[in-house]
């Protein structure tokens, strides 16, 4: 082996064991193996469901590439039998070298022969490579073929190059494996993250698809400012690692209303149930009690009418707004005007229509929560905190704690849990919470209000974005020109 040989030798265990990505990783081994035995095609082949299928081919002379992003060769996979050199190969795990193909009485060639009609292509000297990893398992295989001599001319393998590729072959085995262990410990925290989130959603009828929804737009995003950055020449703006980093947060962004109340987080109405149903049977008191005065004479019979009128027309307005959105001020200022009424109880005492619980509750101008109770509700994103800080996060990971808890912080400093402002707020995170705020407007599935056409929540949007200070204008302006609310051909 020349030195120059010897020293790309050295070169490829290096590279090989510091390659995470799984499609360069398998593109870097056949490259590698070609380089070093000088040869002029190459295929790289994975054990997968029983059989040896393609991952990389490479041609030079037929500049025939295919496989080295991930996508299929598109070629059948070989089966596992004695028919074929390069699953016996891999079947008696020993190397199989050729020296000429086309006069080989040893071996099973028809497969290349029927390559070569095919292409016209000639295959002349061929070495298998079977790659096991440290455990004996079986791995793949490495087929090179047409090794070339200094003048270019095809030649057979030299034997200690098919001893350098067997070690390289090795190498790669145990790095293929290992990577897969590395995917196979990513998939499984990923769907545990994902089962988690689901658990969220699963408490409650209500906003069952948030999360889900939230990450179906995050990633369209990201893709479209990648897009953009590409386009103007600036490199890609989210890799991979990025990318990934900025949806796991997505994902965990509301883990922390694992803990919070039924009572408050599925809360359709104003009054709670037990709340209403005391305000109707009040209703119903001050009926009899009206009755009881028309037939004791104390009322008239106009009087008593009148009193049952009052009942179901207070009845009617608690209904109105219990369930409503927003308290407008003439809903408002009659709802202030039944708190000024009273009745005389049996005892003779007088007391209000409705109690000063009941009309704190129902005068709360926007959605269904108390003060008390959204603050119980904020508090699930210090509690997301709290639960995220608990996981060791590999590095590429280790912003999902911060980013998740932080969804609601706006720019203008009026967000929680640590009024944060300005620059103190990642883009990660200014991302995150349009994305939360959009679907939180459109949604179509929240206790408290029905869903927003999307023109009039982009608006809103935008609003507060422009006006308001409280979300970034640049990420808002471009989230709109995404649409990324839509499915790739609605877009």
């Amino acid at each position: 082996m020349r030195e120059k040989d010897f020293q790309a030798f050295l070169e490829v265990g290096v590279s090989l064991s510091a390659e995470r990505d799984y499609n360069r990783l398998l593109e870097k081994i056949l490259l590698c193996v070609m380089e070093l035995s000088h040869c002029d095609a190459g295929t790289l082949y994975l054990l997968e469901d029983g059989a040896l299928r393609f991952k990389i081919m490479r041609n030079n002379t037929m500049h025939t590439y295919a496989g080295g992003d991930g996508s299929d060769c598109g070629l059948p996979p070989v089966a596992l039998n004695r028919e074929s050199v390069c699953a016996l190969a891999l079947l008696d795990d020993k190397t199989i070298r050729v020296a000429d193909v086309w006069h080989c009485a040893e071996y099973d060639l028809t497969g290349p022969m029927r390559y070569d009609a095919m292409t016209g292509y000639h295959t002349q000297s061929m070495v298998v490579v079977p790659m096991r990893n440290r455990e004996g398992g079986k791995i793949g295989v490495l087929q090179l073929i047409n090794a070339q001599d200094a003048q270019g001319q095809v030649c057979p393998f030299a034997e200690e190059i098919v001893l350098a590729v067997e070690s390289i072959a090795s190498q790669a085995a145990i790095t293929v494996q290992n990577v897969r262990y590395l995917q196979q410990i990513k998939n499984l925290f990923h769907s545990f993250v994902r089962v988690m989130s689901s658990a969220v959603d699963e408490r409650t009828p209500y906003n069952g698809s948030h999360t889900r929804h939230m990450a179906q737009y995050g990633a369209r995003f990201l893709d479209y400012l990648n897009e953009r950055s590409l386009a103007a020449g600036r490199g890609v703006a989210f890799d991979s690692g990025h990318r990934e980093e900025v949806l796991m947060s997505v994902w965990l962004h509301d883990i922390g209303k694992l803990v919070t109340p039924l009572e408050v987080m599925n809360k359709m109405h104003r009054l709670l149930p037990e709340q209403y149903a005391d305000f109707v049977h009040r209703m119903e008191v001050v009926r009899l009690r009206g009755e009881i005065d028309r037939l004791s004479g104390r009322m008239t019979l106009e009087e008593a009418g009148q009193l049952m009128a009052d009942t179901q027309e207070a009845q009617a307005l608690v209904d109105a707004i219990n369930g409503c959105g927003f308290v407008t001020d003439d809903k408002l200022a009659a709802l202030d005007e039944l708190g000024r009424r009273t009745y005389r109880d049996s005892d003779g005492s007088r007391k209000s229509w409705l109690t000063p619980a009941e009309y704190a509750m129902l005068s709360i101008r926007r959605g269904t929560l108390s003060d008390q109770e959204r603050a119980v509700m904020e508090d699930h994103v210090a509690v997301t905190g709290k639960l995220l800080d608990q996981i060791e996060f590999s590095e590429d990971l280790s912003h999902v704690a911060q980013w998740a808890s932080s969804h609601h912080e706006l720019l203008n400093g009026s967000g929680y849990p640590n009024h944060l402002t300005g620059d103190s707020i990642p883009p990660e995170v200014r991302i995150i919470t349009i994305l939360d705020i959009f679907d939180a407007l459109v949604a179509d599935d929240r206790p408290y209000k029905p869903g927003m056409p999307v023109d009039r929540a982009l608006d809103i949007l935008t609003s507060m974005a422009e006006k308001e200070g409280k979300l970034d204008p640049a990420l808002t302006r471009l989230f709109i020109e995404s649409r990324c609310w839509l499915k790739e051909g609605e877009r």
